[in-house]
Formats: structure tokens, C-alpha cells, sequence
């Protein structure tokens, strides 16, 4: 694994010969061998023209080709797509300049841009394009929840600058797929290890991104420099220093303290906390358009909520309006639907399942969950009415919320108990089914709504399992299979309004709010940008005020 370690002291003279250097076009590695407490202090920001931001966990290894515990926003700064995805939908060219595809669907040929080089210098082209497929097919398995991993057939490096990929069957969201932070990214020849299995491990994280990781300390820090082999136009700051500090109290303290210069994400900072720095008058401060949904998944595995009336009775049982209010300030907006109409294919009217106490309590009767007198917890056949919601221990607004649902469903005689888990824990928990209720969310732009019904119709990852016991599942299924390869948008729009109206009806997926992302930074940054896509970085533009 990469690693490069700070020197424990350098003189304050080397300092500033190292911030000389730097300013007439030094390496990278000289720019990385300044003193760890230097690289991180604001005044050695503002004169490298830098930044430093918080991050609420490690940004592990960076490999381009598997998830956690790499973070998606680091991974987005160091390898790039064929295909990027901008606002309003639109699929652009990015490191493939063009594409053909085939009438029948199956064939997509993408010409290469030919000034592309990784930042190691050596050239990019359609043979480690090919390569990166080739790792990540590998483990075809690990990525079957992308639905272009089910029906790639083959890859072809037809020469230098033309890459070519054959697939079963028609798949309208090829190019969404491509477009997504992982695993079809590009990682340089010299990053493979020796056997080429990039699952396991990688020698170094080295991409055609507009950074590269210049110096880390697991759990401490990172710091990120520009790649000065890159391609596109180049960053405006010279370098972004990411502090991990898993506690949102602490990352407050050290914005405020100008520790930090920008604090952005979901949950990473309580909603009051931005409400208040916002209110201060001292700091910018933004908010995304929504960018998810905020729900709850139910698992029908469980016997309890295997029944349909148990989870119209959960959904009717809490007020999420309220809730939504209470805790986000009106920050997020309560969800009625499972995705929020602007998506694609999402404009359906689906009859919102409301807060009503009375429904709620008249359902659990009604599935023979009786309260008896002087008792607190409903039972039948002597079993009382109990279950677990599983929550991310870092993120601050779940854990509010589970704790509000938690007393409200309380009030309809269901006791809940609440169980925080390391995020690193939690998608073991989800493929083995070892939940009743979890906090979950869809992945937004570009992947769905194709990524949200592919993940109820393909197994392993938890919420196709969590919907197994609908009475309709194997048709789900066979409406999903067919979107997916619809090549008639009339047709296409039909099956998305029957599925979306379908998964709604069923309740196993509870919508709670729309999810925006907050950004609190100081004055000194301008021209900061939300990314067109949730899990991109947001430092393109970022300037630094004179």
C-alpha cells in the first residue's frame, strides 16, 4: 500500500526554501516532504494557496476498482470516467472524446482522448482501459449490483485509441454506468499489483485526475497536490490537506477556530450547527438541490415484517413532517415517494402514506398485535412487538431521528431498539440479512432510478432480500429485467411507473426525507460548486480570495 510519511522536523529556514521551491514549480514529492503540522496550519494554506477540510473517516486505500473503506470523494479526485455526467442529465464525453452504438443495443465504441496521461506521466489509452475492465470483471460478482456488470460480454482494445464493449443484451444505462465514481475508473499500469487482482490490493493510487495523494496518515490526514500531468484545466489551488476528525462537535470547533476552511458532505455536521453557523453572518454557506432520499428499509425476512399490514402501520406510525422539521430545520424536505419526481422515469402519483395514528393502530390489531391493558408493547402468540433499527454511528442525523422514531412508534405499542454501527459493518450486515430496519438511501445521479430497481431484483447486497417476501417479487423482477433492456421509451416509462408504483404500495422501503448536502466554508473560497453528481468532489473552480 502507498504510504509516504512526513519528516518529524524540518528547520523553519527549509520551510520556507520547501514554500520557495513550490512557488517557482517544484515536484510534487518535495511539495510532500513539508512538515505534517505546517501542512495542515492556515497561514501555510493561504500562502500555497490551499485548503484544508475535515473528513469524518479515513479515505482508505483508494482503490479505484472497490468500495469501502475508500471514500468516494477522494477516489472522484485521483481517476476519472469515459463518460462524465453534468447537470440536467446530460452524459458528456470525458476521457472517451465520442461514441458509436450499435442499433441493436449491444455494441458501444468509445475513441479515446490522445492527450490523456496518468500522473506518473505514462500514457493513457484503450489497452489499460481494457486492462481496468478486465480487473474488474474479475470479480464480477463484488459489482453485479451495477447492471452493466450482469451483461458485459466482452472488451476489446481495437487499437491505441478506440475501446470497444460487447454486451449480452441491450442495456439502456451503459453510459450512466460508466459515469459512476466506481469501479469502471482507470488506474495506471504501475498501480496493478503483480498478479493484476486488484481486489485485494493496489501498489499505488495513480489516475488521470487533476490530483494525486502527495502524503497520508491513516486515521491523521491526507494531502492532495495538483497532478501536473493532467490533462484538463487545472485546479486553481495548489493543495488540499483532508484532516480526519470523526467527531462533528470537533469539526465545528475547528472551523470556527479557522482549523478548517470548508466542512462539506451529508451528516457531517449536525443540522443545527449549520443552521447556526449560518446564522453567525461570519461564513458562507450552501445547500445542494436534493440529491436522495433519506428511508427506511424494512426486511421481510423478518416474520414481523413480512406482513404487509406491520409495515403500513410503521409507515402511518411517525410523523415524518414534524420529524423532518424538528431536526433539519426545514433543511430537508419530507419524501412521499421513494424517488423524488426529478428523476427520470420517477414522475409517477403515488397516494402518500401519511401520519395517522388511528391507521396505524388499527392495522396492528388487525394483524393480531393486540396491547394489552397496563402494558406498553404489544404482543401475539405471547411475542411481543420488538425490533432493531440499525444506524451509522458516525452520522448525526440518523441517530436523531432513530431516536424520534424510536419514542413515536412507542406511543403505537411497538418498542424499538436502536442498535449504531460502524459503516464499515453495515453492508456485511445487509447481504446477510442481519437486520430487521435500516437507515438506507439511494445512490442519485447518475445511477438511478436503474440502479435503485436493479438493487430490488439482484441478489447479495440486502434489498433485493429485504424484498423477498412481497407477493408479487417474481413479477418485480421480470418488470425490472425488462427496463432494463427496453430499448422503447414509451415502454420503458410503463414498467418504471408499475415498479415505482409497486415498491410504494409495498412499503418495504419507508421514504423519510429528500437528502441535501451542506457546505459551510470561509470567506477566503469562492466560486465553490456543488458537483453535478452526489459523489463527485466539489474543489473544481474553488478559488482563493487575494
Amino acid at each position: 500500500m502507498f504510504r509516504i510519511k512526513g519528516n518529524t522536523f524540518i528547520p523553519k529556514i527549509a520551510i520556507l526554501l520547501a514554500l520557495l521551491m513550490l512557488a517557482m514549480g517544484c515536484t510534487q514529492q518535495n511539495a510532500a516532504s513539508t512538515d505534517t503540522k505546517e501542512t495542515v496550519t492556515s497561514d501555510t494554506a493561504q500562502t500555497n494557496k490551499a485548503i484544508t477540510v475535515a473528513w469524518l473517516r479515513d479515505i482508505g486505500p483508494l482503490n479505484p476498482h472497490v468500495y469501502y473503506p475508500s471514500q468516494l470523494f477522494a477516489q472522484s479526485m485521483l481517476y476519472e470516467p469515459l463518460v462524465s455526467y453534468k447537470e440536467g442529465g446530460q452524459l458528456k464525453p470525458y476521457l472517451a472524446e465520442s461514441w458509436t452504438i450499435s442499433a441493436d443495443g449491444k455494441e458501444y465504441t468509445f475513441k479515446l482522448r490522445q492527450d490523456v496521461k496518468f500522473s506518473d506521466g505514462t500514457p493513457f489509452n484503450a489497452f489499460l482501459v481494457k486492462k481496468n475492465f478486465d480487473a474488474i470483471m474479475v470479480n464480477k460478482s463484488v459489482h453485479s449490483w451495477v447492471g452493466l456488470v450482469k451483461v458485459l460480454k466482452q472488451t476489446e482494445a481495437v487499437d491505441e485509441h478506440t475501446f470497444k464493449i460487447t454486451l449480452t443484451d441491450p442495456y439502456y444505462p451503459t453510459l450512466q454506468d460508466l459515469a459512476i465514481v466506481r469501479p469502471f475508473r482507470f488506474l495506471a499500469e504501475a498501480g496493478f499489483p503483480d498478479d493484476g487482482n486488484t481486489t485485494k490490493d493496489i501498489k499505488k493510487p495513480i489516475g488521470t485526475g487533476p490530483w494525486l495523494l502527495a502524503d497520508y496518515k491513516q486515521d491523521q490526514y491526507a494531502v492532495f497536490t495538483r497532478n501536473p500531468n493532467y490533462w484538463g484545466e487545472a485546479p486553481k489551488i495548489d493543495k488540499i490537506t483532508v484532516k480526519i476528525i470523526p467527531d462533528g462537535e470537533t469539526r465545528v470547533l475547528a472551523f470556527e477556530k479557522g482549523e478548517l476552511d470548508l466542512i462539506f458532505g451529508e451528516g457531517v455536521i449536525s443540522m443545527d450547527a449549520f443552521q447556526q453557523l449560518k446564522a453567525s453572518g461570519k461564513y458562507e454557506t450552501e445547500l445542494s438541490e436534493p440529491v436522495g432520499t433519506r428511508s427506511l428499509l424494512l426486511n421481510t425476512l423478518n416474520e414481523k415484517l413480512a406482513d404487509h399490514r406491520v409495515r403500513l402501520a410503521l409507515q402511518h406510525g411517525f410523523n415524518k413532517a414534524a420529524m423532518v422539521k424538528g431536526i433539519t430545520g426545514d433543511v430537508e424536505e419530507k419524501a412521499d415517494n421513494i424517488l423524488s419526481k426529478n428523476y427520470p422515469y420517477s414522475n409517477i402519483n403515488a397516494q402518500p402514506i401519511n401520519y395517522n395514528v388511528d391507521k396505524a393502530k388499527a392495522y396492528l390489531e388487525e394483524a393480531g398485535w393486540k396491547l394489552k391493558a397496563g402494558q406498553t408493547v404489544r404482543e401475539r402468540d405471547g411475542q411481543r412487538l420488538e425490533l432493531e433499527l440499525m444506524y451509522d454511528k458516525g452520522d448525526l442525523i440518523q441517530k436523531t431521528m432513530a431516536e424520534t422514531i424510536q419514542s413515536q412508534w412507542g406511543e403505537i405499542g411497538v418498542k424499538l431498539n436502536l442498535s449504531s454501527v460502524e459503516l464499515a459493518v453495515i453492508p456485511k450486515r445487509l447481504r446477510e440479512g442481519q437486520f430487521d430496519i435500516h437507515f438506507w438511501f439511494n445512490y442519485g445521479v447518475p445511477y438511478d432510478p436503474h440502479s435503485l430497481i436493479n438493487s430490488v431484483s439482484e441478489p447479495n447486497f440486502g434489498i433485493s432480500e429485504a424484498h423477498s417476501r412481497i407477493p408479487m417479487k417474481a413479477e418485480l423482477d421480470q418488470q425490472i429485467h425488462a427496463a432494463l433492456a427496453s430499448t422503447d421509451e414509451t415502454k420503458r416509462q410503463e414498467l418504471y411507473t408499475s415498479i415505482l408504483k409497486t415498491l410504494h404500495e409495498q412499503s418495504v422501503i419507508l421514504p423519510i426525507s429528500y437528502i441535501k448536502q451542506t457546505v459551510v466554508y470561509q470567506k477566503k473560497i469562492k466560486n465553490f460548486k456543488f458537483p453535478a453528481s452526489r459523489w463527485d468532489h466539489p474543489f473544481d473552480g474553488i478559488t482563493i480570495k487575494p
